[in-house]
């Protein structure tokens, strides 16, 4: 074992998790932005034939999105991080050494093959787990290796207390494991229709309202437990870090924890209110999502309050606008997926644009400015290089806000119209609008949601490229910074 004062941290499978988060952000939302056109230029779905249409590309995109862009970030900054948190290198590890590399490459390949997958039209048709049992399988084994690679870590760590980060990584790990088994749990058909099905496409296990419940139970934690969780395990790490300003208050930090834990399983069947399922699940759904606000400002507040009296850094370092604005965002979707869950609102929200426009705003602000500003946070340190230009993460951050105002905007004004217009109508009682009515009303923001899409992805490549430049060619460091990261003009 080394001591404390020559430790070295062992970053490469963080990089190779960094690499792949660039890669998997410039496939699924220039996806996004494709698909986004076709909504509003129909003739789109026609340019590559059945691989192109709006069907086959929107499960590639929020697959890609999710499990492509989404967890390669959370495994990058978390075998940063959890190093550092533990005063633990993985070097020291030879087993957990191998085990990290495995754990990239059998993931990086089933994500590829996942993809490929999805354009080939295998799909098991259920939201956010399309995939086909075999790659379950592969996922599963992925998500195992993690653990092993977790637990490894926190048993040889130096550090006896757990960061709070090491918490919410904990329960991302526990919470996907347990929620992807019981959605997943499928047959395939070849054995439930005498040999006639196909061997590698499945059935759920689960039938009619059984199977929609399980769906929304799994559906909405996959929000919780990759969209939320590790990303708040992110911000508690490189906001202090790169601030230099301590937690505002870790107890804080613990209640939302917990709150979070008890209360966010319980709030996916408010994705079936006016369904089949009973009452009182619906009801539940609806109580448990009001409650959720409190754990999630809980988190959004202490994070905002680490910078009180510091609040000039927002003006000189462009890593803590990311972070900081991330917040905000996460503050506002955590208080619009409440309001949508409250039966009266959801009548007119269910199943419109406004949808939509909050998962993005959650998406693209909170999730990617977090990510972005935990690459960046790490890339000087990583590759001991100076960031490349700090005017272009200016230049991203501002594309990037426009984008996403511009897209729940719009997403928010189409919404609304459009359920108002389904449910208008006239003295008789029947309907006013047919359905090409609101196809028609919405096209104009449909138009805004692709340029906000564009502006959007731009900041992607922005962030790319700075990034490359970054690990390639910038100025070397003598020495690793202590808490803002150095960045040329």
């Amino acid at each position: 074992m080394q001591s404390n004062a020559a430790l070295e941290y062992d970053y490469s499978v963080a990089k190779l998790f960094t690499y792949a988060t660039i890669l998997f952000g410039i496939l699924g939302m220039s996806v996004g932005v494709l698909i986004a056109a076709q909504l509003a230029f129909p003739e789109l779905n026609y340019l590559f034939g059945e691989y192109g249409t709006f069907s086959r590309l929107r499960p590639v995109h929020t697959n890609t999105v999710i499990f492509g862009f989404m967890i390669s970030g959370i495994w990058a900054t978390y075998y940063y991080l959890s190093q550092r948190v533990l005063k633990v290198s993985m070097a020291e590890s030879k087993f957990l050494m191998f085990i990290g590399k495995l754990h990239f490459w059998l993931y990086f390949v089933g994500a590829l093959a996942a993809v490929v997958s999805l354009l080939l039209g295998i799909s098991a048709s259920k939201e956010y787990a399309e995939f086909e049992w075999p790659i379950d399988i592969v996922i599963v084994l992925v998500w195992v290796l993690w653990g092993i690679s977790m637990f490894g870590l926190i048993g040889i760590r130096r550090e006896k207390s757990l960061y709070i980060s090491m918490w919410y990584f904990i329960a991302t790990f526990l919470g996907v494991a347990m929620l992807y088994l019981f959605n997943n749990m499928e047959v395939p058909t070849y054995f439930v229709s005498g040999g006639i099905g196909s061997i590698m496409n499945s059935v759920s296990m689960y039938s009619g309202t059984n199977d929609a419940l399980v769906q929304w139970w799994y559906g909405h934690n996959a929000v919780a437990f990759v969209f939320t969780v590790p990303i708040i395990a992110m911000n508690y790490y490189f906001l202090p870090k790169e601030s230099g300003q301590a937690i505002y208050s870790y107890k804080l930090s613990l209640l939302s924890f917990w709150g979070l834990m008890f209360v966010y399983l319980w709030a996916g069947s408010h994705h079936l209110i006016y369904s089949t399922v009973p009452d009182w699940m619906q009801t539940m759904g609806s109580i448990f999502s009001v409650i959720l606000i409190l754990p999630s400002w809980g988190s959004a507040i202490n994070m905002l309050l680490t910078m009180k009296g510091e609040w000039n850094q927002l003006t000189e370092n462009p890593i803590i606008k990311l972070l900081v604005l991330g917040s905000t965002f996460y503050m506002l979707s955590t208080i619009e997926g409440p309001i949508q869950s409250i039966k009266s609102v959801n009548a007119i929200a269910h199943f419109t644009d406004w949808i939509p426009g909050h998962v993005h705003d959650g998406v693209l602000g909170w999730v990617g400015f977090m990510t972005f500003a935990g690459l960046l946070h790490m890339a000087p340190r990583m590759f001991k290089r100076e960031i490349h230009s700090k005017k272009l993460i200016e230049l991203q951050f501002w594309l990037q806000t426009t984008g996403i105002v511009l897209y729940f905007t719009a997403m928010w004004i189409a919404g609304i119209t459009q359920g108002m217009m389904w449910r208008a109508v006239d003295e008789y009682g029947n309907l006013m609008y047919s359905f090409i009515d609101t196809v028609a009303a919405l096209h104009p923001y449909w138009v805004i949601r692709t340029l906000a899409g564009v502006l959007y992805l731009s900041g992607v490549f922005i962030f790319a490229y700075n990034m490359i430049k970054t690990m390639t060619s910038s100025k070397e460091l003598a020495q690793e910074p202590k808490n803002q990261s150095p960045m040329a003009a």
